[in-house]
């Protein structure tokens, strides 16, 4: 089966999102090659993983993850909001991910910035990439195409993505002008004919979120290339490994 599936920042479907726990339910799953995370940084500097720039939603705590240092953001219940199973689950520091995932996973490592929100963002996710020797494990994607130009002024050698969910205008364009060899699309934007323009050219295709063995089996009839990214790998499991 040449359709991947990817982890939506890990066993989402089961786990509290972007946690360690997330991560090793999406690591158990022998299928499950590839992961989509999270990336913002604390007050002082610390690439954190989590989704929301708020923290309200998946923790205890309240405000933005800008305002807060990571000493207080790692302190905070990430779990609970999910089940009693994951009281105390953390948010945990883009360290202690890569260092799980290694070797085990390849990641999808979504940028979470806009304009000038997180200056440093860039630099400092690729550092701690390039110490853990991960640069051929990882792909950074974002909305913000300044952020992807940052990217490449920094480390030319790491692969970037760009995230579409526009109807309007041409991400194959798109892709060509910022040097991005992977496109993260809404599964509901992508069609054949952009999906064949794409795989032609050596660009792969990321469907997001797709939650469904029917949507799934779309995707699949549509190109083989296209990497399959849901909250439910078990879902993924039960719709292409069939017996």
């Amino acid at each position: 089966m040449k359709n991947m599936c990817v982890a939506h920042r890990g066993f989402s479907g089961k786990a509290p999102e972007n946690t360690l726990a997330a991560v090793r339910m999406a690591i158990a799953l022998p299928y499950v090659r590839w992961m989509e995370i999270d990336v913002q940084l604390s007050r002082d500097g610390v690439p954190v993983v989590i989704h929301d720039f708020s923290l309200d939603r998946t923790t205890n705590g309240h405000g933005k993850v800008k305002n807060m240092d990571w000493e207080q953001i790692r302190r905070l219940d990430a779990g609970s909001w999910k089940g009693r199973a994951f009281r105390g689950e953390r948010v945990p520091s883009l360290d202690e991910v890569l260092s799980l995932a290694s070797g085990r996973l390849r990641l999808n490592i979504e940028l979470k910035t806009w304009g000038d929100l997180y200056p440093g963002l860039e630099q400092a996710v690729i550092e701690l990439v390039n110490s853990k020797g991960m640069r051929d494990e990882v792909v950074l994607t974002s909305f913000d195409t300044t952020s992807l130009e940052r990217v490449k002024e920094i480390d030319p050698r790491i692969r970037t993505g760009l995230i579409f969910d526009s109807r309007r205008g041409d991400p194959a364009r798109k892709l060509q002008e910022l040097d991005c060899s992977f496109l993260s699309i809404s599964f509901d934007r992508l069609n054949p004919t952009l999906a064949a323009l794409l795989a032609q050219r050596e660009v792969k295709i990321m469907a997001w979120t797709v939650n469904k063995a029917k949507e799934m089996r779309r995707l699949a009839a549509m190109h083989s290339d296209i990497m399959i990214c849901t909250n439910r790998p078990d879902i993924w499991g039960d719709t292409f490994l069939e017996v």
